[in-house]
């Protein structure tokens, strides 16, 4: 399989698309003025304690306070230890039963503490910290503050997972705990030793830095995106990495240069006098990845709904009416759909709470295909998910990991017409609230003579429609109504008045 990465830098923003056999596997954008905190390390301090939420806000000298929950906070490394997909991030370890996680014994308010941002300010909510450090490099993930050493499940091949695991215990005597990274497959004893050193030595430069900053200072600042790139994305199977701007592609090969010198003959500056993502096909499906609705090749269509709180998937068969029985019908329709599920969680960065709605199937043994192809196509996926069985209704309710924005929050803004809601009022219903509104306060307005002012469309209506309404209203309150029409009124706007 032929995997590309593809980079287009300018200075303000820099866009990164993954293919895989010349599809957009996943996509990345960073803008300068939004800048990433993901990684970053802060001193901060403890800004107010919630028992009742078993957490605590700490001020890292963001926008908004960081949210810490109680079992991300380092009081003892007794912790349970299991594998862990190394992607630079951890998840949050739960402590061991039965040890005592008060929130209110472990801070207080004016505490400083050492946290690290796991994921990005997101809506209305602020980033979410953890004071158990992970310091990534380019084969390990070194955790200062864990027992454990552990190896990525992408490593499928065992006895290379415990040469890896048994390569660390040798060389690395001192504490903390270590993840195998993916592409730490086939290495050798010296480069594994060079990456602890690196790692270990970071550690204590980062100490030292600690005992001499202020509260809400940035310790250390994860790697610019390039270079972060160039860690986490440049896999084994990466056969090609473009990037169309001569200064970046010289500072990618500095780091490659660097940390993989085998790497560069994957290299490729773009020179095509076309835009590289046009050139390559991007541009369009970001475009896609924006729309609501996502055709498949049968005919059949998927609708995917943002919310606040999750994602909803609905599956269609739309224009498929398939050859043979219904049942089977919808059983093709569900299991292209999966695919493009999977692609497009991918794709968007769709993360938290996901409700997938297929099509319903009457036979147990097509539920279980959809679920098993579901299951099987998510273990490409990098983000960590949980699934559920699908139900009689067709319902799957699965999570995945979010540590960013998706791609929707990140290109688009709420609509200013409708702010967000995907719909408006239509006139007729606001005719009816201009009457009820003059009915409630025409007891409070002063004057002979009510002024309704309203968006044209509105006033087009009370002319035309609900003119014999609008002369009922003149009895009934004995006085003469005007309207004055303002285009430049937001429909839903209106205003009463008297004179």
């Amino acid at each position: 399989m032929a995997n590309e990465l593809i980079l287009n830098v300018t200075l303000s923003e820099t866009r990164v698309a993954r293919l895989e056999n010349g599809v957009v596997s996943e996509l990345f954008i960073e803008r300068m003025r939004d800048e990433g905190v993901v990684g970053n390390i802060y001193k901060g301090k403890v800004v107010r304690v919630l028992p009742g939420m078993q957490a605590a806000f700490v001020d890292i000298g963001l926008d908004r306070t960081a949210f810490l929950h109680a079992s991300d906070v380092v009081e003892d490394l007794s912790y349970d230890e299991d594998d862990d997909e190394a992607s630079g991030k951890q998840e949050r370890r739960k402590p061991r039963k039965g040890i005592d996680r008060e929130i209110e014994k472990l801070l207080k308010e004016g505490d400083e503490i050492l946290v690290q941002v796991e994921k990005e300010a997101m809506g209305t909510k602020g980033a979410r910290i953890t004071s158990h450090i992970s310091l990534p490099g380019r084969f390990l993930v070194y955790m200062p503050t864990v027992r454990h050493i552990g190896a990525s499940r992408r490593i499928s091949d065992i006895s290379e997972r415990i040469r890896l695991k048994n390569l660390i215990r040798k060389l690395h005597k001192g504490s903390g705990g270590f993840i195998v990274r993916t592409v730490s497959e086939g290495v050798t004893e010296k480069e594994i030793q060079a990456d602890i050193d690196y790692l270990t030595t970071l550690w204590k430069e980062i100490e030292q830095k600690v005992a001499k900053a202020k509260e809400k200072e940035l310790i250390q600042a994860e790697l610019g995106v390039l270079e972060r790139v160039v860690r986490d994305s440049f896999t084994p199977d990466l056969t090609r990495l473009v990037v169309d701007a001569p200064k970046a592609y010289e500072q990618i090969e500095g780091f490659v240069s660097t940390y993989m010198p085998e790497g560069k003959k994957a290299l490729e500056l773009y020179k095509g006098s076309e835009p590289i993502f046009d050139a390559f096909g991007i541009e369009v499906e970001i475009t896609r990845a924006l729309g609501q609705k996502v055709w498949l090749k049968s005919g059949g269509y998927i609708i995917i709904e943002q919310t606040e709180a999750l994602t909803a998937i609905d599956v269609n068969t739309g224009r498929f009416v398939g050859r043979r029985d219904v049942e089977d019908t919808i059983l093709k329709t569900n299991l292209e759909a999966v695919k493009e599920i999977v692609y497009q969680l991918k794709l968007r960065n769709i993360g938290g709470i996901i409700i997938l709605d297929f099509i319903d199937m009457e036979r147990i043994q097509n539920r279980t295909k959809v679920y098993n192809a579901l299951k099987e196509a998510l273990k490409a996926d990098r983000a960590r998910t949980t699934l559920t069985k699908i139900s009689e209704l067709g319902l799957v309710e699965m999570t995945r990991k979010r540590t960013r924005d998706d791609l929707r929050r990140q290109l688009t803004n709420a609509c200013p017409e409708c702010d967000g809601k995907g719909y408006l009022k239509s006139a007729t219903t606001v005719c009816y609230e201009i009457f009820r509104e003059i009915l409630r306060e025409v007891a409070h307005l002063e004057g002979k003579h009510v002024i309704v002012t309203c968006h044209s469309n509105v006033a087009n209506v009370l002319y035309d429609e609900e003119r014999q309404h609008l002369e009922e209203i003149e009895k009934q309150i004995k006085r003469r109504i005007s309207i004055k029409n303002i285009p430049e009124y937001h429909l839903e706007q209106f205003e009463v008045a008297a004179k």
